[in-house]
């Protein structure tokens, strides 16, 4: 009975984890035409990848980036593969913040693999789906490769959004750490 209990305990979190990530798409800093926006969203995720360790962190990322794209109003994309890249692919990357389970010491550096992880994702995308658009200018700089326009554009919103990620992990190490190691389900 206690792996149907711990079971439902870690989906309920999950949802509760992905509900909490839309929620704080709410409270964003949009920045460029065409997506991407400094946010908190990543935090729910990486506390949960924590907390339950990869597998099931990528699940809820997935799970969020999917959401994010089906319910946001501002959601840009160009066709499918734009949607599994930018929302569904990024945000299962979160998830790795999951390799460092029960490891609540180490969960800024957890946040830090989780930004890296949905920044080569978006660079990906930026590289291979979007380069067509890619603009002339961009940031008052001439933009002759896709390589370098994508590193500039992602980076842009990912790397703010990463350092906030971190910090706040970082704060929240030592109040959650019996929660994040896993002490109250032994």
């Amino acid at each position: 009975m206690k792996n149907v209990n711990q079971t439902t305990r870690m989906l309920c979190e999950g949802a509760v984890s992905i509900a909490l990530a839309y929620a704080l798409t709410f409270v964003e800093l949009d920045l460029w035409f065409q997506g991407g926006s400094i946010s908190a969203a990543m935090i729910p995720i990486i506390l949960f990848a924590v907390r339950w360790g990869a597998p099931w962190g990528i699940a809820a990322g997935a799970v969020f980036g999917t959401l994010k794209y089906f319910l946001g109003l501002d959601s840009f994309v160009l066709n499918w593969i734009s949607i599994i890249f930018d929302y569904t692919g990024a945000y299962a990357m979160v998830g790795l913040a999951g390799l460092f389970k029960r490891r609540a010491n180490l969960i800024p550096l957890a946040a830090l693999v989780a930004g890296a992880a949905r920044f080569i994702v978006h660079y990906i995308s930026g590289v291979t789906v979007y380069a067509e658009y890619m603009p002339e200018e961009f940031m008052g700089l001439t933009m002759t490769s896709p390589f370098f326009y994508s590193a500039l554009y992602n980076g842009g919103y990912m790397l703010p959004s990463t350092i906030l990620a971190v910090a706040v992990c970082a704060a929240l190490m030592a109040p959650l750490r019996k929660f994040l190691n896993g002490e109250d389900l032994k």
